[in-house]
């Protein structure tokens, strides 16, 4: 109540960073420890990454968590339309070549305007070493929160969330250096 007496004192161009910065005090820290971007994923830092019923591409039922248990792993929410998607891939490679045998990098290939043989034809041209798994009916998608692509989680060797971020952007190399403490 006193946040909305003191408002009209103040000029418009104010009165949204004030707001936000209320808000702010609101909202757990944990929240805030996301990386920016709009439609992120809303899991916080801590929390374990959840399983999921999904395919790889050749129509086997699978669990999200059969792959991100046993170390940390680098999950990102994609598809083969998505533009943000192609600028993280050349990251999302290099994660492979330089981590892959410390963290288990994982596509999750969204069924939103795509197929598996469209996945499969992606993957012809290019192979980056790491599993694409197919989210038919959106378990993952649902599970992890991700209300678009280009979104990514890492998770700790314990499988909680210490990462989150989305759009073609992100600085992964670096999230999974800190990661690895170098």
């Amino acid at each position: 109540m006193r946040i909305r007496a003191f408002l009209p004192r103040c000029s418009a161009v104010l009165q949204m960073p004030l707001l936000a910065a209320c808000a702010a005090l609101l909202v757990p820290d944990a929240v805030y420890s996301q990386a920016s971007g709009e439609g992120a994923v809303s899991l916080a830092y801590g929390t374990v990454g959840p399983g999921a019923a999904l395919e790889d591409l050749d129509g086997n039922a699978v669990d999200l968590s059969d792959y991100v248990k046993g170390g940390p792993a680098l999950l990102e929410f994609w598809a083969t339309w998505c533009e943000n998607c192609e600028a993280l891939q050349p990251q999302m490679d290099q994660v492979q070549m330089r981590y892959g045998d410390r963290i288990n990098v994982i596509a999750v290939a969204v069924g939103v305007s795509q197929s598996v043989r469209r996945v499969k034809r992606h993957l012809d041209g290019h192979n980056p070493g790491y599993p694409y798994l197919w989210d038919a009916r959106g378990a993952a998608v649902r599970a992890y929160n991700a209300t678009t692509t280009s979104i990514v989680v890492m998770l700790d060797e314990d499988g909680k969330v210490v990462y989150t971020g989305v759009g073609g952007g992100q600085d992964l190399l670096s999230a999974v250096e800190r990661l690895f403490g170098t």
